[in-house]
């Protein structure tokens, strides 16, 4: 039976694509085929190949069936800017009806677990009215959340969790990821995000020298989301 899941974040720049890969890399041990895409990605480099957005062949390098790099992330801005104001620039009309159908090809590969990366927190704006997290609407995919642990972080996780039980999704699991070792009372405000979010934590990582997959995996547990091994 596969498992997919739309990973958000409660802000930009708080490691969700690092905790992504932790997640697919801890799965990946425990004998599971693993995909993942991020449709939409700024801030990418030029290469031969093409635009390359680093966190997106993060997640590339952490699928176990095979992938090209336009199955990941059909949409690369150069730009380090939000997503809607690169593709403007570009020209692009940045649509859910546009992420779609990349999206869907991916879940169709039937891996045991799939993930879709968001882009910056949880209401990125898309071309009109539409946001991102319409993308995970018209999925329909339960949703992990990465709670980025710093002052503010339970603000932004409580009001995250409330617009995705508004839009009609269910939050599966969050993961605690420590940005900010020196943060006042750590474990209390830690205490108050698993009293008061609605779903499982998967792991707390703290801060870690090196974020590598293998490290973030060590801290994470898939059991909440109904994943066994096949080791």
């Amino acid at each position: 039976m596969s498992h997919a899941f739309f990973v958000a974040g409660t802000d930009t720049d708080i490691g969700k694509t690092t905790v992504a890969c932790g997640l697919l890399h801890a799965a990946r041990q425990a004998g599971l085929s693993t995909v993942a895409a991020k449709p939409v990605a700024s801030g990418c480099e030029g290469t031969p190949a093409g635009l390359r957005n680093g966190d997106a062949l993060a997640l590339l390098g952490e699928c176990s069936l095979t992938l090209d790099y336009a199955e990941v992330n059909p949409f690369a801005f150069a730009p380090a800017i939000a997503p809607h104001l690169a593709a403007c620039e570009a020209g692009v009309e940045l649509t859910v009806a546009a992420l779609l159908p990349s999206v869907r090809l991916m879940l169709a590969r039937g891996a045991d677990f799939a993930l879709v990366e968001g882009a910056g927190g949880w209401r990125v704006p898309l071309s009109g009215r539409e946001n991102l997290s319409d993308l995970a609407v018209a999925l329909g995919l339960p949703v992990i959340l990465v709670v980025g642990v710093r002052l503010g972080c339970i603000n932004h996780a409580m009001l995250s969790a409330e617009a995705i039980a508004r839009d009609g999704l269910m939050l599966a699991g969050w993961v605690a990821n420590i940005v900010d070792s020196h943060a006042s009372r750590l474990d209390e405000n830690l205490a108050t995000l698993a009293e008061r979010l609605p779903a499982p934590c998967l792991g707390r990582i703290p801060r870690l020298r090196e974020a590598t997959p293998a490290a973030m995996a060590r801290y994470l547990d898939l059991a909440p989301l109904g994943l066994s091994s096949k080791v």
